[in-house]
This record gives C-alpha cells, sequence and structure tokens, in this order.
C-alpha cells in the first residue's frame, strides 16, 4: 500500500522535484489566489455599482480584447525576449493596477468607466504575460515533463479558484472589496521574489533566433500547416467564447437566481475550482497525451454544464460544478499540453499566443453574450448556450482529431 502511494506521488508530482520549477510554482500559487479574490471582488463591484449583467459582460470582455487584438504580436516578442525579464515588468504592472483600483474603492471614487479603463490595462499586460507564464513552464522542466507540469500548474490555478472566491468572501463581508483589490497586489510579490530565486544563466532565453521566423503572421501559417493544431485550436475557441464565461455567469447566478450575496458567488466559484484541482491532479498522473481523450473530455463538459443549468437548488448546482470544473481541467490540461509539444521551441511563444487569442481572447465576444442573455433571458441559458457549444465544438473536432493517436509523454 506505502509502495503503491509513494509510486503515485512520484509520477503525479514529479515536476516538483525540479527545483526552479518548484519555485516558480509556489509564487504562482499564491499569486494566483489573490487573482481570484480580485476576480470575485470585480465581478461583485460591477454588479453592486450597475446592476447589470450586460455591463460585467463588458468589463470581462475588456481584460480579454487585447488578446484577441495583440496576441500574435505578443507571441512574437515571447518568442524573441527573456521570458523572465518579461515576467519582472508584467507582473509588476498587474500590482500597480490592483493596488490603483483597490485604493480608489477603499476611498469611494471609483465609477464604472474607471473599471472599464482598469480591465483594459489589465489585458494589455495578459497580451504579453500569458503567453510568457506559459512558455516559461516549458524552459523550466523539458520537454519531458511538460505534461506534468502543465497539469500540476492548471491544478495550482484551480485550487487558488477554491481558496480565493472563500477568502474574498470573508473579506468582503468583514473589510470590504478594496481589500481583495489590496491582497492581490500583494499577491504579486510572491512571484517577483520567486523569480530572483531562480538558477541558471540562460533561464528565460529564447530560442527563436530564426530570421525566417519573425514575421507577425509566421504563427498563423505555422498552426494552419498542422491540422492537430488547427483542429484543436478552433475547438478550444467555440469553447472560450461560450464556455469559459463563468466569470458573467456564475455572478448573476448567484443574485439573481439563488437571490444571494458575495458569499454565494464566492462558493459556485469555489466548488468549480474544487473540481478542477482534483481533475488537475487525475491529469498530473497520466502518461500520455491523447487528442481521442481531448474529444471526449470537451463532450462530458459540455455535458456536464447543461446538467448543470437544470439543478433546481444551490446545493445540488455546487455539486454539479465539481464535475465541470473536473472536465473543465481535463479539457484545458490536454489541449494546453498537446499543443506544446506539437510546437516547434522557436513558434511556441506565437503558438501559445493564439492558444490565449482562443481561450481568452474570445471573452469580448462571449462574455457581453452570456452577460445580456443572464440579464434579459436568465442566467441558466447562459449556462446552456455555453454547454450546447461544448458539445458542438467536440463533434467539430472529433474527425481529425480521432485520427491522432496517444502521445506519450
Amino acid at each position: 500500500m506505502m509502495l503503491s502511494l509513494r509510486r503515485f506521488r512520484d509520477k503525479t508530482f514529479s515536476s516538483l522535484r525540479i527545483r526552479n520549477y518548484r519555485l516558480y510554482f509556489i509564487g504562482q500559487g499564491l499569486s494566483q489566489i489573490g487573482t481570484w479574490m480580485q476576480t470575485v471582488a470585480l465581478g461583485w463591484l460591477v454588479l453592486t455599482l450597475s446592476g447589470s449583467g450586460t455591463k460585467l459582460g463588458v468589463v470581462m470582455a475588456l481584460q480579454f480584447l487585447p488578446l484577441l487584438i495583440g496576441a500574435p504580436w505578443g507571441g512574437m516578442m515571447v518568442d524573441r525576449l527573456n521570458k523572465r525579464r518579461i515576467l519582472y515588468v508584467t507582473q509588476s504592472c498587474s500590482a500597480a493596477l490592483s493596488c490603483t483600483v483597490g485604493v480608489l474603492v477603499f476611498a469611494g471614487s471609483i465609477q464604472m468607466w474607471m473599471l472599464y479603463v482598469a480591465a483594459f490595462a489589465a489585458g494589455l499586460i495578459k497580451v504579453f504575460d500569458n503567453p510568457a507564464r506559459q512558455t516559461f513552464i516549458s524552459e523550466l522542466v523539458g520537454n519531458d515533463q511538460v505534461k506534468n507540469a502543465v497539469s500540476l500548474n492548471s491544478t495550482m490555478v484551480n485550487l487558488a479558484r477554491a481558496i480565493g472566491p472563500m477568502l474574498a468572501g470573508i473579506l468582503i463581508a468583514g473589510i470590504g472589496i478594496a481589500a481583495c483589490f489590496v491582497a492581490d497586489a500583494l499577491s504579486y510579490l510572491a512571484v517577483l521574489f520567486m523569480l530572483t530565486r531562480l538558477q541558471g544563466q540562460g533561464l528565460g532565453k529564447s530560442h527563436a533566433a530564426h530570421a525566417h521566423s519573425s514575421r507577425l503572421l509566421d504563427g498563423f501559417r505555422y498552426v494552419r500547416s498542422m491540422p492537430l493544431l488547427s483542429s484543436t485550436l478552433v475547438m478550444m475557441a467555440i469553447i472560450g467564447t461560450f464556455a469559459y464565461e463563468f466569470s458573467t455567469s456564475l455572478p448573476i447566478l448567484a443574485k439573481q437566481t439563488f437571490l444571494g450575496d458575495a458569499s454565494v458567488y464566492a462558493s459556485l466559484t469555489s466548488a468549480f475550482g474544487a473540481g478542477s484541482a482534483l481533475g488537475g491532479i487525475y491529469a498530473a498522473g497520466r502518461h500520455n497525451v491523447s487528442p481521442r481523450q481531448l474529444v471526449i473530455y470537451a463532450f462530458c463538459f459540455g455535458v456536464s454544464i447543461v446538467a448543470t443549468s437544470l439543478a433546481p437548488t444551490l446545493h445540488l448546482m455546487m455539486a454539479l460544478l465539481l464535475l465541470v470544473g473536473f472536465f473543465s481541467i481535463n479539457v484545458t490540461a490536454t489541449a494546453n499540453t498537446t499543443i506544446q509539444l506539437e510546437s516547434a521551441p522557436h513558434m511556441r511563444g506565437r503558438v501559445m499566443a493564439l492558444w490565449n487569442m482562443a481561450i481568452f481572447g474570445s471573452t469580448p465576444v462571449g462574455g457581453p453574450v452570456v452577460g445580456w442573455i443572464g440579464e434579459h433571458i436568465g442566467a441558466r441559458w447562459g449556462l446552456v448556450l455555453g454547454g450546447v457549444a461544448t458539445i458542438f465544438a467536440a463533434g467539430l473536432a472529433a474527425r481529425t482529431l480521432f485520427r491522432t493517436g496517444a502521445r506519450p509523454v
């Protein structure tokens, strides 16, 4: 029994034996808790100021609009520049932005137009921060540990998604919304400190010194030439547009459907995060990346979202959100790993930028749509739209992805 547990531990957490990744993982974990505290606070602040699901969708959309427009350029810069230096800049800017919003909220001076500006500024930072953080993982661990490291990173993000909202609910009730933004600003200091502790002279150095691949559109051409990459990204773009809009749909559900407060929204978000954390541990222990499994996970993800939309009680919805989170993390971890492993090192930044366009850059389209549906038709219908779109995307990608076998990692 002890031997089996030891093997499970060694297999599931193998990438954490690498010192640099372990330090980076800890810093990002603390930062992600702050990020999810800020996410809950932002959603509740918008509803408190405006009472509008549509405006909430617009704020969420503005956070990702720069990714939709500028992701290819950001990916190209990440391929060219030192990733650790990029992270120093982006994490510092994120801390300053959260601190500014927190001060404005505390002073009672915050207005909706300020939140629009702050959301767009956060999106500009993500253009460089997202691909840098994701491709930096592969530099820290190497190709043989990418699947495990990506899965553990996703687990960490979603464990933070379970912890952060609970802390946010406590802070909002006890101190106020401003405290969540200040806590988020402080959490970035953990990442900056850990970055200073990483060892290795060439760490973060770009592989993209190839003149023939330095053009902005090369990422699109490269993906188009590889059916596995293009099919995966198209599927994730559909899912990202309509399904991954929980930051818009869940606060509307909490306030309109269940007539609750910020703690109800935090509970729904935490349930999703807990399910994702369990799913991430499951994904981290698997030995291969299978496109066939990706399609199956996506189909189950869509079905679970539709089932959640039908839940008559809050507690049943929280239970079903555990299932949604479980399949969600397996979809993103499998797709992310597939894309990183199938991409040439000198193109990886640009390909991951397109990944961010698919997952996050689609929010400017999906966020306002889901917000409008939640406000005018019903919050449950926003979930139905996401679930049906995910099932459709899985079916669309099945023909191409089913031809590709499992890839050992």
